[in-house]
């Protein structure tokens, strides 16, 4: 193939990444204060984490707040459902997978992805919070690169919530035991990251980091105004 074209075809691919952030931030600019929900597409409806989700995005929504995900099966589709059993804003942000990946049917705004950078700023400038539920690789993935983002002040903070602390002792167990032992983070990193099994809980970290956050944007029109 000539050179020519291989340049040709990296021009249009940029186009294509453009464009998929051009169509995420023109959808999701209106939807309000939203928690980003991450969890394992292998979870079957009858799974208890499963049916946590559904209730926990129930709670969101009916306190007023977006539910996003990434528009799958499993914790994805529970999440999306609890949503959207309420009545309550429900995105799913898809992506395009050889396997696996297949939008579910509980979402009223929908897009598509075929990279997943493009995808994970969806995630992270929309999100007053992210609620990880049981997940593997891809949950660790979205989890860990939101949690590296903060800690390195590259976003200002978010609450980071672990749900299930059965399912993620090994993991917290992991930070305090060796990456804190042998100084690779610190005391202040840890605690970016919350723990629990308690739907309420969640939602009052949340609620907390909605009014300190308002709180912020009310400090700063103040101190616009003042020309200070």
């Amino acid at each position: 193939m000539p050179i020519d074209d291989l340049k040709g075809r990296e021009t249009w691919r940029i186009f294509r990444i453009l464009s998929e952030f051009v169509e995420g931030f023109e959808e999701l600019s209106d939807i309000g204060p939203a928690v980003s929900i991450f969890g394992s597409a292998r979870t079957s409806p009858r799974n208890k984490y499963y049916k946590q989700t559904v209730e926990l995005s129930k709670l969101l929504s009916e306190n007023g707040y977006t539910i996003i995900t990434g528009g799958g099966p499993g914790i994805m589709e529970a999440a999306n459902r609890g949503a959207a059993d309420n009545g309550g804003t429900s995105v799913g942000l898809n992506i395009e997978l050889p396997m696996e990946q297949k939008p579910n049917k509980y979402q009223n705004v929908e897009l598509n992805f075929r990279y997943f950078f493009a995808r994970k700023v969806m995630f992270v400038k929309y999100a007053m919070g992210y609620v990880c539920m049981p997940g593997g690789f891809g949950t660790l993935d979205e989890f860990f690169e939101a949690l590296t983002l903060i800690q390195t002040h590259k976003i200002y903070p978010f609450p980071l919530i672990l749900f299930g602390g059965e399912y993620w002792a090994p993991l917290r167990d992991f930070m305090e035991n060796s990456m804190l032992k042998n100084n690779a983070i610190t005391e202040e990193d840890l605690e970016l990251i919350q723990v629990t099994n308690d739907q309420d809980e969640v939602l009052d970290i949340i609620n907390k980091h909605r009014d300190w956050k308002k709180d912020q944007v009310e400090r700063a029109k103040t101190y616009k105004e003042l020309d200070l």
